[in-house]
């Protein structure tokens, strides 16, 4: 028989890196996109397949040939999409945020989220599913970052009404929205006092870890999570 595929947007580091190694253990194909440079990765892991595409989510156009090109490489539609490829930018007050910053916001973590839950809708096999990485900020709100948890807010209610407009296919839609996680793009331009802080916001006094999400990921694609539909589950150490 052969293995269940998994495609994940944004698979080349951080939460998209753990969850493509998370998915091979769990005996998964796995297809992942990256922006530019391709990460140095195996292509076969065991019993596994495992391959690498050059994706711009903001291209609809690119995101649709991705699932084309993973029908003909692995031989079938994935029955696991994750929605992972976003950016953030620097934090800064409303008044004082750059248009600029906030339009490029838009353009990656909504347009280019829809572009790839819409392929993801007419691709995945029936019983499939399809998870997409927010944050716990929207519901927790933390000065300066108010743009980014607007846009990841966004696609929430995208999850939401998709996971009832699939549910006919069996298909389950859900959100995964972590709290800090202990990232290269987390750690950018932050002090360790500022890293501190973040870890403060959790009773357990810590940040996550980047496999600490990629397992929810993955319970939430397997039979385990049968009944988990158009929920948002949130793996933050208790900050909300």
């Amino acid at each position: 028989m052969k293995n269940k595929i998994a495609l994940v947007f944004g698979g080349s580091r951080g939460i998209g890196a753990a969850c493509v190694q998370t998915l091979i253990r769990d005996g998964y194909d796995v297809a992942y996109t990256y922006v530019a440079n391709p990460p140095d990765a195996p292509q076969h892991i065991g019993d596994t397949h495992c391959t690498g595409y050059a994706v711009d989510i903001c291209e609809l156009a690119q995101v649709a040939q991705v699932f084309a090109d993973v029908r003909r490489d692995f031989g079938n539609a994935p029955h696991c999409v994750i929605a992972n490829a976003a950016i953030n930018v620097p934090p800064s007050p409303i008044a004082q945020f750059s248009p600029e910053s906030f339009r490029k916001l838009v353009e990656v973590n909504i347009v280019g989220a829809f572009n790839v839950l819409h392929e993801a809708a007419q691709h995945v096999v029936d019983g499939g599913s399809i998870i997409a990485l927010t944050t716990s900020l929207v519901r927790h709100a933390v000065p300066g970052v108010g743009p980014y948890s607007a846009t990841k807010a966004a696609v929430e209610c995208l999850v939401r009404s998709m996971s009832k407009e699939l549910a006919a296919r069996s298909i389950r839609v859900n959100a995964v929205a972590p709290g800090p996680v202990d990232t290269d793009l987390f750690r950018a331009g932050k002090t360790p006092e500022a890293v501190q802080r973040s870890a403060a916001m959790s009773p357990l006094n810590r940040i996550g870890t980047p496999n600490e999400i990629a397992e929810v990921v993955s319970f939430l694609a397997s039979e385990k999570a049968s009944w988990i539909l158009g929920q948002i589950i949130q793996p933050n150490g208790g900050l909300i």
